[in-house]
């Protein structure tokens, strides 16, 4: 079986599982996240500008974590998908703005909003590994996105998720980018 097909059976399986860990973690989950997040020295430490997402169908909400953070003084940015096979920008965003639908059911800032070169990503994915790599749902915007903020500079991603997504192993190809950590509902785990 190639890659391609691996991930294909694993994503299916995924999307699966995770309805399963949304309705075990409870409406809490994403005030969880955020509190391990903010118990962590190096991650609390972020001043910004960090990359959220506006949660779609069963992803973990960061929504409570990016409004800490923008309490905090961080700049927060969430993603905007500008066309098939291209890098991710990133428009600021504060509690309350209102989002505009998005392609792939997505919400962003609206044009207007100023783009936000980030230094830290929250990145949502279907399921992740020890080793830090994640399977997303199949369209490489943040692969593309973090291979190009890194070939500019130093930047974190960080994957979130519920903690039940975590698998012995993600399969993977040279163009998926790994994750330096991964905060879960229940754990801070840095990637070695």
């Amino acid at each position: 079986m190639s890659v391609s097909e691996e991930k294909k059976e694993m994503r299916r399986q995924a999307k699966e599982s995770r309805t399963l860990w949304v309705d075990q973690a409870g409406p809490d989950a994403g005030a969880m996240l955020a509190g391990k997040f903010l118990e962590n020295a190096v991650l609390a430490g972020t001043t910004g500008p960090v990359a959220g997402y506006w949660p779609m169908s069963t992803e973990i909400d960061v929504r409570p974590l990016m409004e800490s953070l923008h309490q905090r003084g961080c700049e927060i940015a969430l993603p905007v998908v500008v066309g098939a096979e291209q890098a991710l920008v990133f428009r600021r965003w504060v509690p309350g703005l209102t989002l505009q639908e998005g392609n792939f059911g997505t919400h962003h800032p609206a044009s207007e909003e100023p783009e936000i070169i980030p230094g830290l990503l929250l990145v949502p994915l279907l399921a992740f590994d020890d080793q830090g790599m994640r399977l997303g749902w199949g369209g490489g915007f943040y692969d593309r996105t973090l291979a190009a903020l890194r070939a500019s500079g130093p930047v974190l991603a960080v994957g979130v998720a519920y903690y039940g997504q975590k698998v012995g192993h993600v399969p993977h190809s040279s163009t998926d980018e790994p994750l330096d950590w991964i905060v879960t509902d229940k754990k801070v785990q840095k990637v070695p």
